[in-house]
Protein backbone atom coordinates (compact mmCIF):
# COMPACT_ATOMS: atom_id res chain seq x y z
CA UNK A 1 0.00 0.00 0.00
CA UNK A 2 1.50 3.33 -1.09
CA UNK A 3 0.60 6.55 0.76
CA UNK A 4 0.85 10.03 -0.72
CA UNK A 5 3.12 11.43 2.02
CA UNK A 6 4.59 10.76 5.45
CA UNK A 7 1.54 12.47 7.00
CA UNK A 8 -1.12 10.90 4.80
CA UNK A 9 -3.23 9.70 7.71
CA UNK A 10 -6.48 9.97 5.70
CA UNK A 11 -5.00 7.75 3.00
CA UNK A 12 -3.88 5.22 5.59
CA UNK A 13 -7.37 5.11 7.16
CA UNK A 14 -9.04 4.62 3.76
CA UNK A 15 -6.67 1.81 2.78
CA UNK A 16 -6.88 0.20 6.23
CA UNK A 17 -10.68 0.17 6.12
CA UNK A 18 -10.71 -1.54 2.70
CA UNK A 19 -8.07 -4.04 3.81
CA UNK A 20 -10.03 -4.95 6.94
CA UNK A 21 -13.27 -5.31 5.01
CA UNK A 22 -11.44 -7.61 2.57
CA UNK A 23 -10.12 -9.66 5.49
CA UNK A 24 -6.46 -9.13 4.61
CA UNK A 25 -4.07 -9.99 7.46
CA UNK A 26 -1.25 -7.61 8.52
CA UNK A 27 1.51 -9.97 7.37
CA UNK A 28 0.09 -9.74 3.82
CA UNK A 29 0.47 -5.96 3.72
CA UNK A 30 3.51 -3.72 3.23
CA UNK A 31 3.12 0.02 3.68
CA UNK A 32 5.29 2.60 1.97
CA UNK A 33 5.24 6.27 1.05
CA UNK A 34 5.70 7.94 -2.33
CA UNK A 35 9.20 9.38 -2.62
CA UNK A 36 10.90 7.08 -0.15
CA UNK A 37 12.49 5.18 -3.03
CA UNK A 38 14.20 8.43 -4.05
CA UNK A 39 16.03 8.27 -0.74
CA UNK A 40 17.47 4.87 -1.64
CA UNK A 41 14.74 2.42 -0.61
CA UNK A 42 14.20 -0.35 -3.15
CA UNK A 43 10.54 -1.37 -3.44
CA UNK A 44 9.90 -4.45 -5.58
CA UNK A 45 6.40 -5.21 -4.26
CA UNK A 46 3.52 -5.20 -6.77
CA UNK A 47 0.58 -2.83 -6.51
CA UNK A 48 -2.19 -3.87 -4.16
CA UNK A 49 -5.06 -5.83 -5.66
CA UNK A 50 -8.16 -6.23 -3.52
CA UNK A 51 -10.35 -9.31 -3.78
CA UNK A 52 -13.44 -8.85 -5.90
CA UNK A 53 -16.57 -8.17 -3.91
CA UNK A 54 -18.84 -11.20 -3.53
CA UNK A 55 -22.57 -11.42 -3.90
CA UNK A 56 -23.10 -9.69 -0.58
CA UNK A 57 -22.65 -5.96 -1.28
CA UNK A 58 -22.61 -5.01 2.38
CA UNK A 59 -19.06 -4.87 3.73
CA UNK A 60 -18.52 -5.83 7.37
CA UNK A 61 -18.24 -2.79 9.67
CA UNK A 62 -14.85 -1.74 11.04
CA UNK A 63 -14.97 -1.34 14.81
CA UNK A 64 -12.49 0.83 16.71
CA UNK A 65 -12.79 2.75 19.95
CA UNK A 66 -12.39 6.53 19.87
CA UNK A 67 -9.53 6.25 22.37
CA UNK A 68 -7.56 3.86 20.16
CA UNK A 69 -8.29 5.87 17.01
CA UNK A 70 -7.01 9.05 18.67
CA UNK A 71 -3.88 7.23 19.83
CA UNK A 72 -3.21 5.87 16.34
CA UNK A 73 -3.74 9.29 14.73
CA UNK A 74 -1.08 10.69 17.04
CA UNK A 75 1.38 7.80 16.63
CA UNK A 76 1.17 7.96 12.82
CA UNK A 77 3.17 11.20 12.96
CA UNK A 78 6.19 9.30 14.31
CA UNK A 79 9.32 9.12 12.15
CA UNK A 80 9.66 5.34 12.53
CA UNK A 81 8.86 3.82 9.12
CA UNK A 82 7.07 0.83 10.66
CA UNK A 83 4.34 2.98 12.20
CA UNK A 84 1.79 2.29 9.43
CA UNK A 85 2.39 -1.48 9.71
CA UNK A 86 2.11 -1.29 13.50
CA UNK A 87 -1.12 0.72 13.38
CA UNK A 88 -2.76 -1.65 10.89
CA UNK A 89 -1.68 -4.70 12.89
CA UNK A 90 -3.28 -3.21 16.03
CA UNK A 91 -6.41 -2.23 14.11
CA UNK A 92 -6.69 -5.75 12.67
CA UNK A 93 -6.27 -7.36 16.10
CA UNK A 94 -8.75 -4.93 17.70
CA UNK A 95 -11.55 -6.35 15.52
CA UNK A 96 -11.40 -9.57 17.54
CA UNK A 97 -10.01 -8.05 20.78
CA UNK A 98 -12.14 -4.93 21.45
CA UNK A 99 -10.31 -4.10 24.68
CA UNK A 100 -6.83 -4.37 23.18
CA UNK A 101 -6.05 -0.67 23.75
CA UNK A 102 -6.65 -1.12 27.48
CA UNK A 103 -3.83 -3.66 27.81
CA UNK A 104 -0.67 -1.63 28.51
CA UNK A 105 1.45 -4.83 28.60
CA UNK A 106 0.63 -5.80 25.02
CA UNK A 107 3.86 -5.38 22.97
CA UNK A 108 2.10 -3.64 20.09
CA UNK A 109 0.22 -1.26 22.40
CA UNK A 110 3.39 -0.63 24.35
CA UNK A 111 5.14 0.47 21.17
CA UNK A 112 2.16 2.54 19.97
CA UNK A 113 1.99 4.36 23.30
CA UNK A 114 5.73 5.08 23.12
CA UNK A 115 5.26 6.54 19.63
CA UNK A 116 2.35 8.72 20.79
CA UNK A 117 4.27 9.92 23.84
CA UNK A 118 7.23 10.92 21.64
CA UNK A 119 4.88 12.88 19.37
CA UNK A 120 3.28 14.76 22.26
CA UNK A 121 6.70 15.66 23.61
CA UNK A 122 7.93 16.77 20.19
CA UNK A 123 4.85 18.99 19.76
CA UNK A 124 5.42 20.50 23.21
CA UNK A 125 9.04 21.25 22.32
CA UNK A 126 8.06 22.90 19.05
CA UNK A 127 5.50 25.05 20.86
CA UNK A 128 8.18 26.12 23.33
CA UNK A 129 11.32 26.52 21.22
CA UNK A 130 10.29 28.08 17.90
CA UNK A 131 11.96 31.53 17.69
CA UNK A 132 10.65 33.98 15.11
CA UNK A 133 12.88 36.50 13.30
CA UNK A 134 11.33 39.67 11.92
CA UNK A 135 12.00 40.16 8.19
CA UNK A 136 9.84 43.20 7.39
CA UNK A 137 6.34 44.65 7.07
CA UNK A 138 3.70 44.33 4.38
CA UNK A 139 0.28 46.01 4.18
CA UNK A 140 0.55 47.07 7.82
CA UNK A 141 1.37 43.56 9.07
CA UNK A 142 4.70 42.46 10.49
CA UNK A 143 6.33 39.45 8.86
CA UNK A 144 8.36 36.80 10.68
CA UNK A 145 10.13 33.56 9.81
CA UNK A 146 11.47 30.73 11.98
CA UNK A 147 13.52 27.56 11.59
CA UNK A 148 12.88 24.40 13.60
CA UNK A 149 13.98 20.76 13.42
CA UNK A 150 11.33 18.44 14.88
CA UNK A 151 12.14 14.80 15.47
CA UNK A 152 8.87 13.64 13.88
CA UNK A 153 6.33 14.61 11.21
CA UNK A 154 4.47 17.14 13.37
CA UNK A 155 4.81 20.36 11.36
CA UNK A 156 1.30 20.38 9.88
CA UNK A 157 -0.21 19.22 13.17
CA UNK A 158 1.11 22.27 15.07
CA UNK A 159 0.01 24.81 12.45
CA UNK A 160 -3.35 25.65 14.15
CA UNK A 161 -1.54 26.34 17.44
CA UNK A 162 0.73 28.94 15.85
CA UNK A 163 -2.15 30.43 13.86
CA UNK A 164 -4.16 30.94 17.05
CA UNK A 165 -1.16 32.25 19.02
CA UNK A 166 0.20 34.62 16.36
CA UNK A 167 -2.92 35.64 14.46
CA UNK A 168 -1.90 39.29 14.20
CA UNK A 169 1.28 38.77 12.20
CA UNK A 170 2.36 37.00 9.01
CA UNK A 171 4.73 34.13 9.67
CA UNK A 172 6.54 31.23 8.02
CA UNK A 173 7.99 28.24 9.89
CA UNK A 174 10.49 26.18 7.91
CA UNK A 175 11.43 22.62 8.91
CA UNK A 176 13.37 19.96 6.97
CA UNK A 177 10.22 18.04 6.07
CA UNK A 178 7.62 20.78 5.50
CA UNK A 179 6.88 24.48 5.88
CA UNK A 180 3.77 26.15 7.26
CA UNK A 181 2.70 29.76 6.77
CA UNK A 182 -0.03 32.17 7.89
CA UNK A 183 -0.95 35.36 6.02
CA UNK A 184 -3.79 36.54 8.22
CA UNK A 185 -6.39 34.68 6.13
CA UNK A 186 -5.34 31.07 5.67
CA UNK A 187 -2.80 28.46 6.66
CA UNK A 188 -0.57 27.11 3.90
CA UNK A 189 1.63 24.02 3.78
CA UNK A 190 4.67 23.79 1.54
CA UNK A 191 7.88 21.81 1.04
CA UNK A 192 10.62 21.74 3.63
CA UNK A 193 13.83 23.72 3.54
CA UNK A 194 17.11 24.23 5.34
CA UNK A 195 18.39 26.48 8.09
CA UNK A 196 20.16 28.77 5.62
CA UNK A 197 16.75 29.74 4.20
CA UNK A 198 15.95 31.62 7.44
CA UNK A 199 17.69 34.72 8.86
CA UNK A 200 19.51 33.89 12.08
CA UNK A 201 19.11 37.19 13.94
CA UNK A 202 16.93 40.30 14.11
CA UNK A 203 16.58 43.46 16.21
CA UNK A 204 14.24 41.87 18.75
CA UNK A 205 16.86 39.36 19.89
CA UNK A 206 19.10 41.96 21.54
CA UNK A 207 16.18 42.96 23.78
CA UNK A 208 15.36 39.32 24.49
CA UNK A 209 18.96 38.52 25.47
CA UNK A 210 18.97 41.47 27.85
CA UNK A 211 15.71 40.30 29.42
CA UNK A 212 16.94 36.71 29.74
CA UNK A 213 20.23 37.80 31.36
CA UNK A 214 18.26 39.87 33.89
CA UNK A 215 15.87 37.08 34.88
CA UNK A 216 18.58 34.38 35.04
CA UNK A 217 18.75 33.35 38.69
CA UNK A 218 22.18 31.82 39.45
CA UNK A 219 21.09 30.79 42.93
CA UNK A 220 18.63 28.25 41.53
CA UNK A 221 20.61 26.80 38.63
CA UNK A 222 20.13 23.05 38.14
CA UNK A 223 21.97 21.99 34.99
CA UNK A 224 20.28 18.58 34.77
CA UNK A 225 16.78 20.03 35.00
CA UNK A 226 17.69 22.78 32.52
CA UNK A 227 18.88 20.26 29.93
CA UNK A 228 15.82 18.08 30.53
CA UNK A 229 13.35 20.90 29.94
CA UNK A 230 15.43 22.60 27.22
CA UNK A 231 17.46 19.86 25.46
CA UNK A 232 20.76 21.05 24.02
CA UNK A 233 19.71 20.12 20.47
CA UNK A 234 17.46 23.21 20.54
CA UNK A 235 20.07 25.59 21.95
CA UNK A 236 21.54 26.45 18.56
CA UNK A 237 18.21 28.02 17.54
CA UNK A 238 17.70 30.00 20.77
CA UNK A 239 19.24 33.49 21.01
CA UNK A 240 19.56 33.21 24.79
CA UNK A 241 21.52 29.93 24.63
CA UNK A 242 24.82 31.65 23.81
CA UNK A 243 24.53 33.54 27.11
CA UNK A 244 24.15 30.45 29.31
CA UNK A 245 27.83 29.35 29.56
CA UNK A 246 29.01 32.82 30.64
CA UNK A 247 26.05 33.21 33.03
CA UNK A 248 26.94 29.88 34.64
CA UNK A 249 30.57 30.93 35.01
CA UNK A 250 29.44 34.12 36.76
CA UNK A 251 26.91 32.31 38.95
CA UNK A 252 29.05 32.29 42.13
CA UNK A 253 29.92 35.97 41.89
CA UNK A 254 26.32 36.91 41.12
CA UNK A 255 24.99 34.95 44.09
CA UNK A 256 27.37 36.79 46.41
CA UNK A 257 26.26 40.10 44.91
CA UNK A 258 22.58 39.15 45.37
CA UNK A 259 23.19 38.36 49.04
CA UNK A 260 25.06 41.63 49.59
CA UNK A 261 22.38 43.64 47.79
CA UNK A 262 19.67 41.92 49.80
CA UNK A 263 21.35 42.94 53.04
CA UNK A 264 21.60 46.53 51.89
CA UNK A 265 18.12 46.85 50.42
CA UNK A 266 15.53 44.67 52.12
CA UNK A 267 12.52 44.37 49.84
CA UNK A 268 10.11 43.12 52.50
CA UNK A 269 8.99 44.83 55.69
CA UNK A 270 8.17 42.83 58.81
CA UNK A 271 4.63 43.38 60.05
CA UNK A 272 2.45 41.92 62.79
CA UNK A 273 -0.19 44.27 64.15
CA UNK A 274 -2.20 41.84 66.26
CA UNK A 275 -1.09 39.47 69.02
CA UNK A 276 -0.71 35.80 68.16
CA UNK A 277 -3.41 34.85 70.65
CA UNK A 278 -6.02 36.58 68.48
CA UNK A 279 -5.00 35.04 65.18
CA UNK A 280 -7.79 33.25 63.27
CA UNK A 281 -7.43 29.50 63.02
CA UNK A 282 -9.27 28.93 59.70
CA UNK A 283 -10.01 30.75 56.48
CA UNK A 284 -13.73 30.83 57.25
CA UNK A 285 -13.01 32.49 60.59
CA UNK A 286 -10.64 34.94 58.89
CA UNK A 287 -13.21 36.05 56.31
CA UNK A 288 -15.99 36.22 58.90
CA UNK A 289 -13.86 38.50 61.07
CA UNK A 290 -13.01 40.67 58.08
CA UNK A 291 -16.69 41.04 57.14
CA UNK A 292 -17.37 42.23 60.69
CA UNK A 293 -14.78 45.00 60.62
CA UNK A 294 -16.33 48.45 60.89
CA UNK A 295 -13.17 50.40 60.02
CA UNK A 296 -12.64 48.89 56.54
CA UNK A 297 -12.38 51.41 53.66
CA UNK A 298 -15.85 51.58 52.11
CA UNK A 299 -15.98 54.79 50.09
CA UNK A 300 -16.32 53.80 46.40
CA UNK A 301 -16.13 50.12 47.42
CA UNK A 302 -18.74 47.42 46.97
CA UNK A 303 -20.25 46.04 50.18
CA UNK A 304 -19.45 42.50 49.07
CA UNK A 305 -16.33 40.80 50.38
CA UNK A 306 -14.82 38.47 47.75
CA UNK A 307 -13.15 35.59 49.53
CA UNK A 308 -10.17 33.63 48.25
CA UNK A 309 -10.91 30.32 46.59
CA UNK A 310 -8.99 27.05 46.49
CA UNK A 311 -7.76 24.28 48.81
CA UNK A 312 -7.30 25.20 52.48
CA UNK A 313 -3.67 24.18 52.03
CA UNK A 314 -2.22 24.76 48.55
CA UNK A 315 1.36 24.61 47.29
CA UNK A 316 0.78 27.62 45.02
CA UNK A 317 -1.03 30.82 46.01
CA UNK A 318 -1.74 33.60 43.53
CA UNK A 319 -2.63 37.12 44.68
CA UNK A 320 -4.22 39.66 42.36
CA UNK A 321 -5.06 43.32 42.87
CA UNK A 322 -8.75 43.45 43.75
CA UNK A 323 -12.01 41.92 42.49
CA UNK A 324 -13.42 43.33 39.26
CA UNK A 325 -17.03 43.96 38.36
CA UNK A 326 -17.70 40.34 37.36
CA UNK A 327 -15.85 38.94 40.40
CA UNK A 328 -17.90 41.19 42.67
CA UNK A 329 -21.17 39.99 41.13
CA UNK A 330 -20.21 36.30 41.34
CA UNK A 331 -18.33 36.52 44.65
CA UNK A 332 -15.29 34.65 43.30
CA UNK A 333 -11.82 35.89 42.24
CA UNK A 334 -10.48 35.69 38.68
CA UNK A 335 -13.67 34.93 36.75
CA UNK A 336 -13.62 38.01 34.47
CA UNK A 337 -11.52 38.64 31.31
CA UNK A 338 -8.24 38.69 33.27
CA UNK A 339 -9.21 35.43 34.95
CA UNK A 340 -9.98 33.83 31.60
CA UNK A 341 -6.56 34.83 30.30
CA UNK A 342 -5.01 33.44 33.50
CA UNK A 343 -6.82 30.14 32.91
CA UNK A 344 -5.31 30.01 29.42
CA UNK A 345 -1.82 30.48 30.87
CA UNK A 346 -2.55 27.84 33.54
CA UNK A 347 -3.37 25.37 30.77
CA UNK A 348 -0.17 26.18 28.86
CA UNK A 349 2.06 25.93 31.93
CA UNK A 350 0.42 22.87 33.49
CA UNK A 351 -0.87 24.66 36.59
CA UNK A 352 -4.01 23.07 38.03
CA UNK A 353 -6.45 25.83 39.00
CA UNK A 354 -8.33 23.45 41.31
CA UNK A 355 -5.13 22.90 43.31
CA UNK A 356 -4.18 26.60 43.40
CA UNK A 357 -5.37 29.18 45.93
CA UNK A 358 -6.53 32.40 44.25
CA UNK A 359 -7.19 35.62 46.13
CA UNK A 360 -6.77 39.41 45.96
CA UNK A 361 -4.73 41.94 47.91
CA UNK A 362 -7.80 44.14 48.38
CA UNK A 363 -10.93 42.16 49.15
CA UNK A 364 -13.63 44.46 47.75
CA UNK A 365 -14.26 46.00 44.33
CA UNK A 366 -13.40 49.70 44.12
CA UNK A 367 -15.12 51.47 41.27
CA UNK A 368 -16.52 54.71 39.83
CA UNK A 369 -20.10 54.65 38.56
CA UNK A 370 -20.56 55.77 34.93
CA UNK A 371 -24.22 55.42 34.04
CA UNK A 372 -24.95 51.71 34.31
CA UNK A 373 -21.27 50.78 34.20
CA UNK A 374 -18.94 50.36 37.17
CA UNK A 375 -15.43 51.35 36.14
CA UNK A 376 -12.45 49.87 38.00
CA UNK A 377 -10.54 52.29 40.22
CA UNK A 378 -7.08 51.46 41.57
CA UNK A 379 -6.93 51.26 45.40
CA UNK A 380 -4.70 53.79 47.12
CA UNK A 381 -1.83 53.09 49.52
CA UNK A 382 -3.98 53.37 52.65
CA UNK A 383 -6.52 50.91 51.29
CA UNK A 384 -3.80 48.44 50.31
CA UNK A 385 -2.18 48.74 53.73
CA UNK A 386 -5.50 48.11 55.50
CA UNK A 387 -5.74 44.64 53.97
CA UNK A 388 -2.05 43.76 54.43
CA UNK A 389 -2.53 42.05 57.78
CA UNK A 390 -5.43 40.04 56.40
CA UNK A 391 -3.35 38.89 53.42
CA UNK A 392 -0.58 37.82 55.79
CA UNK A 393 -3.04 35.72 57.75
CA UNK A 394 -4.44 34.24 54.55
CA UNK A 395 -0.93 33.20 53.53
CA UNK A 396 -0.22 31.80 57.00
CA UNK A 397 -3.36 29.65 56.93
CA UNK A 398 -2.96 28.38 53.34
CA UNK A 399 0.79 27.86 53.93
CA UNK A 400 1.85 27.74 50.25
CA UNK A 401 5.32 26.80 49.04
CA UNK A 402 5.24 29.80 46.68
CA UNK A 403 3.22 33.04 46.57
CA UNK A 404 2.85 34.76 43.19
CA UNK A 405 2.02 38.48 43.26
CA UNK A 406 0.26 39.66 40.10
CA UNK A 407 0.85 43.38 39.60
CA UNK A 408 2.01 46.35 41.65
CA UNK A 409 -0.88 46.33 44.14
CA UNK A 410 -0.30 42.69 45.10
CA UNK A 411 3.46 43.26 45.27
CA UNK A 412 3.00 46.25 47.57
CA UNK A 413 0.62 44.25 49.74
CA UNK A 414 3.38 41.67 50.29
CA UNK A 415 6.33 44.02 50.65
CA UNK A 416 4.82 47.10 52.28
CA UNK A 417 6.46 49.44 49.76
CA UNK A 418 6.27 50.34 46.06
CA UNK A 419 7.85 47.68 43.86
CA UNK A 420 9.39 48.02 40.41
CA UNK A 421 8.18 44.82 38.82
CA UNK A 422 10.75 44.85 36.02
CA UNK A 423 13.56 44.79 38.59
CA UNK A 424 12.34 41.74 40.50
CA UNK A 425 10.35 39.91 37.84
CA UNK A 426 11.41 36.35 37.12
CA UNK A 427 13.23 35.89 40.47
CA UNK A 428 12.23 33.68 43.36
CA UNK A 429 12.51 36.05 46.33
CA UNK A 430 12.47 35.33 50.04
CA UNK A 431 9.75 37.17 51.97
CA UNK A 432 10.03 38.63 55.46
CA UNK A 433 8.89 35.30 56.94
CA UNK A 434 11.24 33.31 54.69
CA UNK A 435 8.43 32.27 52.36
CA UNK A 436 9.21 32.16 48.63
CA UNK A 437 7.70 34.95 46.52
CA UNK A 438 7.52 35.57 42.76
CA UNK A 439 6.46 38.95 41.36
CA UNK A 440 5.06 39.41 37.85
CA UNK A 441 2.50 41.48 35.96
CA UNK A 442 -1.28 41.22 36.34
CA UNK A 443 -3.03 39.58 33.35
CA UNK A 444 -5.20 42.71 32.97
CA UNK A 445 -2.00 44.52 31.93
CA UNK A 446 -1.74 42.21 28.92
CA UNK A 447 -5.35 42.95 27.96
CA UNK A 448 -4.60 46.68 27.88
CA UNK A 449 -1.68 46.47 25.41
CA UNK A 450 -3.03 47.87 22.11
CA UNK A 451 -0.30 46.45 19.83
CA UNK A 452 -0.80 42.81 18.91
CA UNK A 453 2.91 42.03 18.58
CA UNK A 454 3.71 43.78 21.85
CA UNK A 455 0.93 41.84 23.53
CA UNK A 456 2.34 38.56 22.23
CA UNK A 457 5.82 39.40 23.55
CA UNK A 458 4.47 40.30 27.00
CA UNK A 459 2.21 37.27 27.01
CA UNK A 460 5.22 35.03 26.38
CA UNK A 461 7.05 36.68 29.30
CA UNK A 462 4.03 36.10 31.55
CA UNK A 463 3.89 32.44 30.51
CA UNK A 464 7.60 32.07 31.35
CA UNK A 465 7.02 33.58 34.79
CA UNK A 466 4.24 31.11 35.62
CA UNK A 467 6.29 28.25 34.16
CA UNK A 468 9.01 29.22 36.63
CA UNK A 469 6.43 29.22 39.42
CA UNK A 470 5.16 25.77 38.47
CA UNK A 471 8.67 24.34 38.14
CA UNK A 472 9.66 25.78 41.52
CA UNK A 473 6.64 24.24 43.26
CA UNK A 474 7.31 20.85 41.66
CA UNK A 475 10.96 20.96 42.73
CA UNK A 476 9.95 21.88 46.25
CA UNK A 477 7.55 18.93 46.39
CA UNK A 478 10.24 16.47 45.34
CA UNK A 479 12.91 17.92 47.62
CA UNK A 480 10.87 17.55 50.81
Amino acid sequence: MTLASEVDRDGWRDHARRLLQAGIAPEQVTWTVEGRREAGELDLSPSAIFPEQGSDPIAPPVRISKTLLSLINTALLHSNEDRFDLAYRILYRAQSIPGLHRNPADPDMLKLNRHAKAIRRDIHKMHAFVRFRKIGDSAGREQFVAWFEPDHHITQAVAPFFRNRFTGMDWLIVTPGASIAWDGQKLSVGPGGCKDDVPQEDVIEAEWRTYYANIFNPARVKIGAMKSEMPMKYWKNLPEAELIPSLLEQAGTRVEAMVARGQEDMLFEDRMDKPAANLPTSLDQLYTLLEQQTDAPMEKFSDRLVRGIGPDHADLMIIGEQPGDQEDREGRPFVGPAGQLLDRVFEETGIDRQQTFLTNAVKRFKYTQRGKRRLHETPNVGEINYYRWWIEQEIRLVDPRLVVALGATAARSLTGKPVKISRHRGEILSGADGRSILITVHPSYLLRIPDEQGRQVEYAKFVRDLQLANQFVRQERTSR
